[in-house]
Formats: structure tokens, C-alpha cells, sequence
């Protein structure tokens, strides 16, 4: 077995209100990052370090930012997740954080601000943590 994992965060847990609306919107907006779904079934979906169920007695509330990797892809983002049932919360855009921080902010359809961002040119030592399960 062997998992591919980013630096800091293991996963982030969603818990949404309705699991197929978010299914859709997941699946539109993470397909303009070049990312899929890796994991489905009947009560929750995963994305590499995301993992997604229904809310049974609390909906989570975050801010989570996907990278990317220029900002065509932030602006492909954008546009996938507001047709996939998003709301606008800050249109692609160079923002003030740091030089060549370009974003964009949507609210998915629970009302985390999901961002895809781009720190502007830059070299990754690393595409992932590889991890390998020893049994």
C-alpha cells in the first residue's frame, strides 16, 4: 500500500449538508486543478487529503486553499466552481499577501471559502510525501 501525502496537513474532513451537491461541485472544481475524486462511495468521497461525508449533526465551516499551478488554472478553477453551484467570494487576482500571490475565493455549496492559489514562480523540492505501509 502506499499514500501520497502532502507536508503539514494529513487530510481535512468536510462534513456538508448535502453530500451529492458537493459531490458535483468537488468533482467540477478540483477537475480544473487536473485533480479527481480518488475514493467514492454512498456516504463520503476523497480527494488525496480531503475527505468529504454528510453532516449528520454539524456542518463544518473552513477555509481551505488548493494550489495550483500558474493562474490559468486558478482562473479555470473560478469558472468550474461557480457553474458547479459556487458562490463568488473574491474573482482570480493578484492579492497583497506576498509578490505573485494570485487567487481566487468561492464559497462551495456549505459555505467554506475554498481558494486556489498560485505563489507565483516558484520550484517544489517535492510533488508529494510518498508514504509506504510496512506490514
Amino acid at each position: 500500500m502506499e499514500l501520497h501525502r502532502g507536508r503539514l496537513i494529513d487530510h481535512v474532513h468536510l462534513r456538508v449538508s448535502d453530500l451529492q451537491k458537493s459531490r458535483d461541485f468537488y468533482r467540477a472544481a478540483l477537475g480544473a486543478l487536473g485533480r479527481e475524486l480518488t475514493l467514492e462511495t454512498e456516504s463520503f468521497f476523497v480527494s488525496d487529503e480531503l475527505f468529504v461525508d454528510a453532516a449528520d449533526d454539524y456542518v463544518s465551516k473552513v477555509h481551505l486553499a488548493f494550489q495550483t499551478t500558474g493562474p490559468d488554472m486558478v482562473d479555470a478553477f473560478y469558472k468550474a466552481s461557480l457553474k458547479a453551484g459556487g458562490t463568488d467570494n473574491g474573482a482570480p487576482g493578484e492579492r497583497p499577501y506576498h509578490p505573485g500571490y494570485y487567487a481566487c475565493f468561492v464559497l462551495d455549496p456549505d459555505g467554506n471559502n475554498i481558494e486556489a492559489v498560485w505563489h507565483g514562480p516558484h520550484d517544489r523540492n517535492t510533488e508529494s510525501v510518498v508514504i509506504t505501509a510496512h506490514m
